[in-house]
């Protein structure tokens, strides 16, 4: 069993710039905290696995595929492996992103 208490705790919202931290590395799937500043963001990308994203703080727009969501505390969205997908910061936010990958024997 692995466990974080502040998810929110492992990284702090820098002044003009995107931290990223990973908090979790387990068989099956790895966690990775990101905090931006107001304004920053992940310029479209994919991801060669299926991922989650929530936000833990804050509000972040997500474009991925076709459609646009505005993401607050709560809210979660899924993107399958190879969409392409972006995020951006609508205020000082900090948000979880969890990677799905194969078990390992």
């Amino acid at each position: 069993m692995g466990c974080v208490d502040d998810l929110a705790g492992m990284v702090s919202i820098q002044e003009h710039a995107t931290v990223s931290r990973t908090v979790m590395h387990q068989a099956g799937g790895n966690v990775v905290v990101f905090s931006f500043d107001t304004g920053e963001e992940l310029s479209e990308h994919t991801a060669a696995m299926p991922v989650f994203v929530q936000v833990l703080k804050g509000r972040i727009h997500i474009h991925g595929g076709d459609k646009n969501v505005e993401l607050v505390p709560g809210g979660m969205v899924y993107f399958p492996t190879r969409l392409p997908h972006a995020v951006k910061a609508l205020e000082p936010s900090i948000m979880m992103l969890t990677m799905i990958t194969p078990a390992r024997a």
